[in-house]
């Protein structure tokens, strides 16, 4: 009988919270899940997509391992985010993957704005030119080393082993291309704490990616300033998890514009350029996972200023889920902002 093919554990390290998630394989093609589950990390200790207090994180990820009783620590995965990466599409003249790996560092400068000596670089290509003359579609990944390094150094610490470091964007498309089948040309938004992942997707494969610096943190402290509440109970108004009073709701209501105007924006201008590139590929939806997905009035508004279908996306969907460890209402409540960890965490353990 075949052995089947180990996956790594998929870490998502945001700025409010840790959250792991373990899949196995099912079967020919499907999946199983079989350990999911988040824990707070102190304010501060990561701060824009960089690691500032290891022992709390690293602490917070090595409890969470514990209750979750994962066993396969040699081979985990986690993904990074922010100033510290910088993913571009370029068109470039090559031979062969081969020979552009080999002067990849000279190619690369003229695109990275950090000294080419501090940072791990890779690439992926999306479209091999026809004929020596005709240029090939790139997208160049580089990460700052000392960030990388530093998670790195904080996972060993804890007796953990490392073994696939990723983009947030990427693990997203990763999970979504595997839940979908990805045939359609969408635009992946993921709404964290403290920034949002937008990732477009044509043809099957990722032709935009962008972090922008703004989450659903920014709704929940203004709300709380503006109607003089404390932090939860600002959260759970955002979520719709407890009702507003009467008094409140028109302030709530410029709140709520306020802010995701600002998100819409972003997304807006992700689109825009898109099409003027692609006019000929129209995007079919939104997909929308992330915590700040769940803010209230959030996927009608969304629907209402860009004009496109939105879709909650749910990373589990069709996958076998091992009810002896996973309550499935609890899966059902955190799904959303489980996407990365998830895209993760059907990676290959080997290369």
């Amino acid at each position: 009988m075949a052995k089947k093919e180990k996956l790594v554990v998929g870490i998502d390290i945001g700025s409010h919270a840790v959250k792991i998630c373990q899949i196995q394989r099912s079967g020919k093609d499907g999946y199983q899940l079989v350990a999911l589950g988040s824990a707070a990390i102190s304010p501060g200790a990561v701060e824009d997509g960089v690691l500032q207090d290891a022992e709390d994180v690293g602490t917070a990820i090595a409890e969470l391992c514990k209750n979750l009783k994962i066993k396969n620590k040699e081979r985990v995965g986690l993904s990074i985010s922010g100033y510290s990466v910088i993913v571009k599409k370029i068109n470039i003249e090559m031979e062969s993957e081969a020979e552009l790996a080999e002067r990849l560092n000279e190619e690369a400068e003229q695109y990275i704005p950090f000294d080419i000596n501090e940072v791990y670089l890779d690439f992926q290509v999306l479209k091999a030119g026809e004929d020596e003359f005709d240029r090939s579609e790139v997208m160049l990944v580089a990460a700052k080393k000392e960030v990388i390094d530093g998670y790195r150094s904080m996972l060993e610490a804890q007796k953990l082993v490392p073994t696939l470091v990723d983009v947030d964007g990427f693990a997203l498309e990763n999970i979504w291309t595997t839940v979908s089948g990805g045939h359609k040309n969408v635009c992946l938004i993921d709404i964290g704490a403290s920034k949002m992942n937008i990732n477009i997707i044509a043809d099957g494969a990722s032709v935009l990616a962008r972090d922008v610096v703004m989450g659903s943190d920014d709704l929940s402290r203004e709300i709380a300033n503006t109607l003089d509440l404390d932090y939860e109970e600002a959260e759970h108004i955002k979520t719709g998890r407890i009702e507003a009073q009467e008094e409140y709701k028109e302030e709530l209501h410029d709140i709520f514009i306020q802010i995701c105007t600002r998100w819409v924006l972003e997304v807006k201008k992700a689109i825009d350029l898109y099409s003027n590139n692609n006019p000929k590929k129209p995007l079919s939806a939104l997909v929308l996972s992330g915590g700040g997905s769940k803010v209230l009035g959030l996927k009608s508004y969304l629907a209402s200023e860009t004009g496109l279908e939105v879709v909650a996306f749910n990373p589990f969907e069709g996958m076998k889920v091992n009810e002896k460890k996973i309550d499935l209402e609890y899966l059902e409540a955190v799904a959303p902002e489980m996407s990365i960890a998830a895209g993760l965490a059907i990676r290959p353990a080997e290369f």
